[in-house]
């Protein structure tokens, strides 16, 4: 979402970003007004738990992380529009800007950067890992959000509507598309439209952006990058802190395979203490300067990762733990421009006998090249900030209410 705040700001618009202050230094430093849903201590509490992680409890984890996040999302809407008439964007965990949109008319856009967030019987996402029939699939979904998501966001969101005479919430994963308007950020060719989908979404095209992208590299990483063959990047996720096991499988498949690799996180902790050589850590590289000049991406299956490689045109290794990430390792796999390993069956010999089949398999190198091509033009934050803008061109009044 940053990369469309920066984008909107450089169209002339006035850009508030309110987040945990884990990132403010990074929204500071691309220069835009920060406003803080909570602490650094909250995120590491948020982070450190494993439940974050597994596919079951990660949901009602999550959504406890960010109770107390909710009512300060819904007072910075109401103190902003005090001074005028503003438009929130907000992901679909923004319950506190969509119960603002309830109470006090203000318009929100729900931005979904990933398709397993949308409900849909007709192609329902992928989840768990496990994928069969679309009848089973979207008995999934089904259960999903009646005994994971609803049991933990209802009774709490309904309390709070309850106060402002608002109708209950029955059906959480079609509340958080907010009536005034819906964007997606990635391709037709990725998620095709679904007619069971809200009307009122737009769907663009990835956003593609990564922080520092327009700067030169590191020397370090510029030299490492030049001494030798292109390397494996590997990375379990910018948020996860439990990577000590993903990256010693990591370390040892490309030592057996006699392959460079670089390891990417900023938890240096988890990172083995003594790397053979042509094995590197760095905290962080802007993935649309490093993938291209790599062999091959091994990370979680969030969607900022899964569509960075695409646009590399290299091909990936989706080792998903729970959220999107199974769907987005579905979608990959389908295309034909990636295998998967779910992290909790990840050890160095599935490694290392997945990447030798991925790095000389002639079909998936083309594949990765023939999707690399769909996304050449980068224009996902043009079209989704034009898209918004449309938007907030319509009228501010419109009718809410509880879908269910």
């Amino acid at each position: 979402m940053l990369g469309l705040a920066i984008q909107l700001r450089d169209r002339g618009h006035d850009i508030i970003f309110a987040t945990n202050g884990h990132y403010q230094d990074v929204v500071r430093d691309n220069s835009l007004p920060f406003e803080s849903l909570g602490d650094e201590e909250e995120f590491i509490q948020c982070v450190s738990n494993p439940d974050l992680w597994n596919p079951r409890k990660a949901f009602p984890h999550l959504f406890d992380s960010l109770k107390a996040v909710l009512p300060r999302q819904y007072e910075i809407h109401k103190r902003l529009s005090a001074s005028g008439p503003i438009i929130g964007i907000t992901n679909c965990l923004g319950l506190g800007a969509l119960m603002a949109q309830d109470v006090l008319n203000i318009p929100v856009v729900t931005l979904h950067l990933q398709p397993a967030v949308l409900w849909s019987d007709i192609d329902p996402p992928a989840l768990l890992g496990i994928n069969g029939p679309r009848w089973f699939n979207r008995l999934l979904l089904w259960s999903g959000e009646k005994f994971a998501i609803d049991p933990v966001v209802c009774p709490f969101m309904n309390r709070w509507r309850s106060d402002h005479n608002l109708p209950p919430i029955r059906n959480t994963m079609r509340w958080w598309n907010s009536p005034f308007g819906v964007l997606c950020m990635f391709p037709q060719w990725y998620a095709k439209p679904q007619s069971d989908w809200p009307r009122n979404l737009i769907q663009t095209d990835f956003p593609l952006w990564n922080n520092r992208s327009d700067q030169r590299l590191d020397w370090e990483v510029e030299s490492f990058l030049a001494s030798g063959d292109a390397p494996i990047v590997f990375t379990p996720g910018s948020g996860n802190i439990h990577g000590r096991a993903f990256f010693q499988a990591a370390v040892k498949a490309c030592v057996a395979l006699n392959r460079r690799a670089i390891l990417l996180s900023e938890f240096a902790e988890h990172i083995p203490k003594s790397l053979p050589p042509g094995i590197v850590h760095f905290s962080y590289v802007p993935l649309d300067q490093l993938l291209p000049r790599s062999a091959a991406f091994v990370h979680h299956g969030g969607i900022g990762s899964t569509s960075q490689a695409i646009l590399a045109g290299i091909p990936q290794l989706l080792t998903p733990l729970a959220h999107d990430q199974f769907d987005n390792a579905h979608r990959a796999k389908t295309f034909g421009i990636s295998e998967t390993i779910p992290m909790s069956k990840l050890n160095s010999r599935k490694l290392k006998t997945a990447l030798s089949s991925l790095l000389t398999n002639p079909s998936i190198i083309a594949k990765c090249e023939d999707y690399s091509v769909r996304l050449q033009s980068r224009d996902g934050l043009t079209r989704s900030a034009i898209a918004i803008e449309e938007l907030a061109a319509k009228p501010t009044t419109f009718r809410t209410t509880s879908l269910n």
